[in-house]
């Protein structure tokens, strides 16, 4: 009876592959139009689609022979994934892609209607079943690392490093203050204090919603990190509330100066920089000493 199954699984798989050969333009053409329809977005490229199921449709049929090879078939599958991820097509519009294969086929099934052609469904069922999830933890996997960029580009454009006056640097900070985050702006004001030779630094934490003990030590490594490279840091935007944070949590902030605005912190790295203003008749005179 065993024998009998496998005999019969055998001559199933072979008339598979048998209307893959004879069907083939026809089951491209009717592939191309299931994946096709499946896009929303007005996204699909139908050539370039077209091209993609074609390659796909070649080292299929070329994992049957042999040895069964489906290292070029998995890495298509990989590739296919990766670019509909990137292009923002949803996972059932990626899966739609591979699964609607079994349905093209099937049609050319019916219109065989012998018994081993039947019994070869099945088994090419399964075997599509298993490339369909291949490619949905691809698609995962890559739309994961779209979404892990992205974030990463939104950190670095969430925290400028902007030169205010000659030697002096300010970094605006917006928002919630975590350790990514910190590591970002520590990076960016290190990297820009070494670019421009500044020896004064202004972190304005206007955009900072509150001040906590955690962000209060994110402050604080961020500072520590500036100084060992020579420069100063003065922390402003130092508002009431944010005021009274600090005092009831007890954060002390050592030696390090604090500004209640951002044009307190520019005149005192101004001063410390060694520039004077000199006010005369509703106009504004500057002096740099020299020596």
């Amino acid at each position: 009876m065993g024998v009998t199954l496998s005999v019969s699984a055998d001559a199933g798989r072979r008339r598979i592959e048998e209307l893959l050969q004879e069907n083939e333009e026809r089951l491209l053409r009717r592939w191309l139009e299931i994946a096709g329809s499946s896009s929303s977005n007005g996204n699909t490229d139908r050539k370039a689609l077209g091209e993609q199921l074609r390659e796909l449709f070649q080292a299929l049929r070329q994992s049957f022979d042999g040895a069964g090879d489906s290292s070029d078939l998995r890495g298509l599958l990989a590739e296919l994934s990766r670019s509909r991820a990137r292009q923002g097509f949803t996972p059932t519009e990626t899966a739609i892609v591979v699964f609607g294969l079994k349905e093209a086929i099937y049609e050319s099934i019916e219109a065989d209607g012998s018994a081993e052609a039947l019994r070869g469904f099945i088994w090419f069922s399964q075997l599509i079943d298993d490339l369909g999830l291949l490619t949905m933890e691809n698609y995962a996997a890559a739309r994961e690392k779209v979404i892990i960029d992205q974030a990463e580009q939104l950190l670095e454009l969430s925290t400028p490093v902007v030169k205010l006056w000659e030697g002096i640097v300010a970094v605006p900070l917006v928002g919630t203050l975590d350790s990514a985050r910190t590591q970002v702006v520590m990076e960016k004001l290190l990297q820009t204090l070494v670019d421009t030779g500044s020896e004064h630094a202004v972190i304005d934490i206007t955009g900072v919603p509150a001040v906590d003990t955690q962000v209060a030590q994110h402050l604080l490594k961020t500072v520590v990190a500036a100084r060992l490279m020579g420069a100063e840091c003065v922390i402003s935007g130092i508002r009431p509330q944010i005021a009274h944070t600090i005092v009831t949590l007890g954060i002390e902030f050592g030696d390090i100066v604090t500004k209640a605005s951002l044009a307190d912190a520019l005149a005192h790295a101004l001063r410390k920089s060694g520039v004077e203003f000199v006010s005369r008749k509703a106009r504004v005179a500057v002096r740099t000493e020299e020596g």
